[in-house]
């Protein structure tokens, strides 16, 4: 399991990923949050980032949605 912090405005947000190669897929989860999500192999980046950002603005103001988004995405395709 990795472990990321996310620099958002003046809040950070630890967000933690656990690849699970065997079932070829990742678990974000957000505890800060409330939140969690599993991303397949499969899912394209741009269908990932757009689901991430519609759960993202129930939770979050501003840019902050798109911003975390981008991160998350990054940090699950560098893996």
């Amino acid at each position: 399991m990795k472990i990321r912090k996310a620099y958002i405005g003046t809040e950070i947000y630890p967000v933690y990923i656990h690849e699970n190669k065997k079932e070829e897929h990742t678990l974000v989860a957000i505890p800060t949050l409330s939140w969690s999500t599993i991303i397949t192999y499969e899912e394209d980046k741009g269908n990932i980032e757009k689901r991430l950002k519609n759960e993202f603005e129930l939770k979050l103001t501003e840019e902050a949605p798109e911003h975390l988004s981008l991160k998350i995405v990054q940090w699950v395709t560098e893996m």
